[in-house]
């Protein structure tokens, strides 16, 4: 078997995703005070807090720069939290996989069907997140609404790279390191909380080349700021791609993983 093999889906794909979405319905305002009141505290301990300090960034207001790093970082945990541990727990310790692939649902149709509600995810929490910004005018209208289709392709991409790494980890546990020494390093080092021309140049071409997050910072900050960025069609297809990759790469890593 390649890694690389393309999946044979059907349209039973979105069965697996109804489920997740049924399962999340019930539990939906323990899901949703978290995203609502996360850009709320970012906002006022570094937006207002630490802008408090800075005149100006990029010739804007502190809390304008990283409203749109604030959509991005949402939809990055999102995504790439519910297909690392909520997925594991779904494979390993609820064996809902087992139950689904008992079923005429195959495990291709299983590993995307989670893939695409991790995107979804992503949107939802994006939904969330933009009338919070758009309370404290942080953010223009009406680009602004076309990061809420955007934040399903990239809330995509870290549900592939995510569910690879669930696929690759002997337990529970291990899925802390890719927390710790991939997506900390993202949230700090993409052009979050900072613009990236401040790191050597050697530092920002390895930001563009290796890390999802600072093309996803970039083209949210050119969308809800209505100021396009001179990269944002080279991160639009960089995004693309790369989700195309590692939608592959996951989909058969997990399959390997599940036939025994």
């Amino acid at each position: 078997m390649s890694y690389f093999d393309i999946p044979e889906l059907t349209g039973s794909t979105w069965k697996v995703w109804l489920r997740n979405k049924d399962v999340f319905m019930k539990t939906y305002m323990v899901n949703f005070l978290p995203n609502f009141l996360q850009p709320l505290l970012y906002l006022f301990s570094l937006g207002f807090g630490v802008g408090f300090f800075i005149n100006e960034i990029e010739g804007i207001s502190y809390a304008r720069f990283i409203a749109p790093a604030l959509i991005a970082i949402a939809i990055m945990n999102s995504s790439f939290f519910e297909c690392t541990f909520a997925s594991f727990v779904r494979m390993y310790f609820q064996k809902t996989f087992d139950a689904i692939i008992a079923t005429p649902l195959t495990i291709e149709e299983v590993i995307t069907g989670e893939l695409l509600w991790g995107a979804t995810r992503s949107t939802i929490n994006t939904i969330i997140t933009l009338p919070v910004l758009a309370a404290f005018g942080l953010i223009e209208f009406p680009s602004s609404l076309l990061i809420i289709p955007f934040s399903f392709l990239a809330g995509f991409l870290f549900a592939t790279i995510g569910m690879c790494f669930t696929a690759v980890s002997p337990n529970i546990d291990s899925l802390n390191y890719p927390m710790f020494l991939f997506i900390t390093p993202m949230f700090l080092f993409s052009g979050t909380f900072f613009p990236l021309s401040l790191l050597p140049m050697s530092i920002q071409y390895l930001a563009i080349a290796l890390l999802p997050l600072t093309h996803v910072v970039i083209i949210a900050r050119s969308l809800t700021l209505a100021n396009p960025h001179p990269l944002m069609l080279l991160s639009f297809v960089w995004i693309a791609l790369t989700s195309i990759v590692f939608f592959l790469l996951s989909v058969n890593l997990m399959k390997k993983r599940l036939v025994v």
